[in-house]
């Protein structure tokens, strides 16, 4: 096990001539595609590669399925938004939509925006939401929480602040 931590290159190696084909297979067959099986397959080893530590793995493959499950969550995300958004796009005029770099900016905001939107705890993503798509005022989101209109104006507040630190941050960063 020693060697395990003082050689991670080598461990991930051994990871990866043991367990690249199951792992390609198990992700197909979840995703059905064979494209995107290779690709997150990948993405699972080079995930490995950039960590700082790698914990005993005493069962590889659970932990392999668990890391390329994340991933796969995170695809599956990306490409639902990016149908959601490309459908919003075809219902505007031409000069609205922008250029293709215009888009693919926005496409990535709106993901990381996603991002930051699910890691916010269930009542201060609801608020905000609530606040910022329905035009809720702030007593009709405390009576629909259960909540004080205080308690909302945090929420809310909370939500914008990471709003504002999003838009500060370098699109890398995500």
């Amino acid at each position: 096990m020693s060697s395990q931590l003082s050689n991670p290159q080598g461990l991930i190696r051994g990871l990866y001539l043991e367990h690249h084909a199951w792992l390609r297979a198990w992700i197909q067959k979840r995703l059905g595609c064979p494209n995107w099986a290779a690709d997150l397959t990948q993405d699972t080893f080079v995930n490995l590669l950039l960590k700082h530590e790698l914990p005993v793995l005493n069962e590889p493959r659970a932990y392999l399925s668990r890391v390329a499950h994340g991933l796969m969550v995170d695809h599956v995300r990306r490409r639902d938004l990016e149908r959601a958004y490309l459908e919003a796009l075809a219902y505007m005029a031409p000069a609205e939509v922008g250029s293709p770099e215009t888009r693919a900016i926005m496409l990535e905001l709106l993901v990381r925006l996603d991002i930051m939107l699910d890691g916010l705890p269930h009542k201060t993503r609801t608020a905000f939401l609530l606040a910022q798509l329905e035009g809720a005022s702030y007593p009709q989101i405390s009576e629909r929480l259960g909540v004080s209109v205080r308690t909302v104006g945090s929420y809310v507040s909370t939500a914008m602040l990471q709003c504002m630190t999003l838009l500060q941050e370098p699109a890398n960063a995500a």
